[in-house]
């Protein structure tokens, strides 16, 4: 999954957690998708940033 379909499920499962008739046990499941996703993102973003860097070092060169 890249990002942008892990940013697209976190704000689908944002929705969804709002409804006040979602049952404990889907809370919690959709709480861990959403951690599980989160992860996803941070990693990309952290390679992201990472190849930024490295860009940055070798103009500076």
């Amino acid at each position: 999954m890249n990002f942008d379909e892990a940013y697209k499920r976190l704000n689908e499962i944002s929705v969804e957690m709002e409804r006040k008739d979602l049952s404990l046990e889907d809370s919690v499941k959709l709480y861990s998708e959403a951690a599980n996703l989160v992860e996803i993102c941070k990693k990309t973003l952290e390679e992201a940033k990472m190849k930024v860097t490295e860009l940055e070092k070798a103009d500076k060169k």
